[in-house]
């Protein structure tokens, strides 16, 4: 049965809200959510760092906001000719509830003849320590990263989540070049843990991939073929990792029981295609890039997918499609969508001659004679797409954009 116009409509909404992690961590984990500013990148931009204690406060009124009494117990860094010491007080223009000796943080940016200080961040001794050891933002990424792994489930959540955040800013290639630190046993643990943030497992999977051996591929597996019809957080890591543990021999489980397989729930599906674009990145050889273009072009038969697979066959200059997406294209229950996303295929496949000019673009003076046949087919394509619909290649022509 094929999905009506709402029921598409619908999933793509859904594809939206499920890209967003991974557009906001382009330069990040690609499996974590969007990457927010660390506690160590917050004392890096910071000119006053101190650790104080909480000793009075004076509630809101409404004339008034109020006043919080705080006492310098450590300074951690200050501007050149600072005036800061231990015991010395510092007070702000509004209320923070507390108690007597509770500990917090305040973060100073400097301003004309004062300091403007940000809310008091509540600290326990351990995280304090954390805090103040962190290597700072300008050492070498992989080195900083050695500290953190450290600290991804310690029983603080405040240092936890700070860990976590570290990852989720790294890159990939600075992650996996710490392999050989990342903890393996542990991983497995918090593959399997309920107590484990489901976030988290996105990053988790794809560690044990890098560092894990043959016998974690079952778990990993296992994790995968669980029969579920929820949404799973992390599961695209997992599948990930898996890959880069077992190559083709795994991309075929994932195409059998994710991508072929009609009754798998969509969100697994989708995780499934994230898994594939990992590896066309940063799969780094470990499965051929044509055995990932036959896998991505397993989802053209997915309505809910379409426009997303042909933007993704486009970039992986996969130009044996050009017949089939023509054929989708009369296929009435398409939408406008995957309608302007073949007609971008098509664009880019004639811009793909194989020269480029002094710029790095494309040659458009290559003579018609020597243009590989995707060029020719695709420029045919085009032609005849005009001819049949011409508005939607317009609209499609206004946006597109090519590197």
């Amino acid at each position: 049965m094929r999905p009506s116009r709402f029921s598409i409509a619908i999933s793509g909404l859904v594809i939206a809200a499920m890209l967003l992690p991974v557009i906001n961590s382009a330069n990040g984990c690609p499996f974590c959510s969007a990457p927010s500013l660390t506690l160590s990148e917050q004392v890096a931009q910071a000119d006053a760092v101190v650790l104080v204690n909480w000793v009075s406060g004076q509630q809101p009124k409404l004339s008034a906001p109020g006043a919080t009494e705080f006492e310098v117990a450590e300074v951690v860094q200050q501007p050149s000719g600072g005036k800061l010491v231990k015991g010395s007080k510092i007070s702000l223009e509004r209320y923070r509830a507390g108690k007597r000796g509770e500990q917090f943080m305040l973060f100073g940016t400097k301003v004309p003849d004062s300091m403007e200080w940000s809310s008091p961040l509540e600290v326990s001794k351990s995280a304090y320590d954390y805090i103040r050891n962190s290597p700072k933002p300008d050492l070498p990424a992989a080195d900083r990263l050695k500290y953190f792994v450290k600290y991804l489930e310690t029983s603080d959540k405040f240092i936890s989540d700070d860990a976590f955040g570290e990852f989720a800013n790294a890159k990939y290639s600075d992650v996996a070049m710490i392999a050989a630190e990342l903890p393996r046993d542990q991983l497995r643990k918090w593959l399997t843990s309920k107590d484990v943030t489901p976030g988290r497992t996105g990053l988790y999977g794809m560690m044990l991939g890098l560092c894990g051996k043959p016998e974690d591929a079952k778990l990993m597996e296992d994790k995968i073929l669980e029969k579920t019809d929820e949404f799973r957080l992390g599961i695209d890591g997992i599948m990930g990792g898996y890959l880069l543990l077992t190559g083709e021999n795994g991309l075929g489980l994932i195409e059998d029981q994710k991508l072929k397989n009609k009754s798998a729930p969509f969100s697994e599906t989708y995780a499934a295609m994230q898994a594939v674009r990992f590896m066309w990145t940063y799969g780094d050889g470990k499965i051929s890039l044509n055995r990932l273009r036959e896998s991505m072009r397993l989802l053209l038969d997915r309505p809910e997918l379409a426009d997303l697979v042909i933007a993704d066959l486009s970039r992986m200059k996969d130009w044996s499609v050009q017949d089939k997406l023509m054929e989708l294209y009369d296929d009435e229950a398409n939408i406008p969508s995957v309608k302007r996303a073949i007609v971008r295929y098509m664009l880019t496949s004639t811009r793909d001659t194989g020269e480029k000019k002094t710029d790095g673009s494309p040659s458009e003076t290559t003579p018609a004679a020597e243009l590989p046949a995707h060029v020719i087919k695709g420029q045919k394509c085009l032609e005849e797409l005009e001819r049949k619909d011409p508005k939607t290649v317009t609209e499609a022509k206004r946006f597109f954009l090519l590197k």
